[in-house]
């Protein structure tokens, strides 16, 4: 089964995600690619840094929280379609970090000129292993009404 607008409500909440272990390796080969700064790279530049060691990007994080997500049940119909998002980083990820992700539902909104679909406002949650939240994104996403015909979640 999967999860479609007339299933949102307010409240509404999903944990259990599968988890992604982070360590310096994965850390390094993301800022290489695509945020290549110091404290992203190396120990010793990342010790002496804001962050007094070595930490993930936060798009890493971010990217990190998107394959998360998908493994969240129900899954969502159609696929997570994001519209626009509110990102913060409250805490830096770090090697050793076990990472897993809640998702709530803040807001439903069923669209006035498609009714096939609506916006769902998600409060979705990135923590390690001790409960330290390392990202808080609020995620407004494109989410379908059921075909007609086709049981309710339970």
């Amino acid at each position: 089964m999967s999860l479609y607008l007339d299933d949102m409500h307010v409240g509404l909440r999903a944990s259990g995600s599968g988890t992604y272990h982070l360590d310096a390796q994965k850390i390094k080969a993301f800022a290489r690619e695509f945020d290549p700064q110091p404290f992203h790279l190396d120990e010793a530049a990342a010790a002496d840094s804001v962050f007094e060691g070595l930490c993930a990007s936060g798009w890493h994080t971010a990217a990190i929280t998107m394959g998360l997500l998908t493994t969240l049940e129900p899954p969502i119909a159609g696929g997570i379609i994001g519209a626009g998002a509110a990102l913060n980083w409250p805490s830096a990820a770090r090697p050793g970090d076990v990472l897993r992700v809640e998702r709530e539902v803040i807001e439903v909104r069923p669209s006035r000129s498609r009714p096939d679909r609506g916006i769902v406002l998600m409060r979705i949650r990135t923590i390690n292993q001790f409960d330290e939240v390392r990202q808080e994104l609020e995620a407004k996403l494109v989410m379908f009404r059921r075909p007609a015909g086709e049981a309710a979640t339970a």
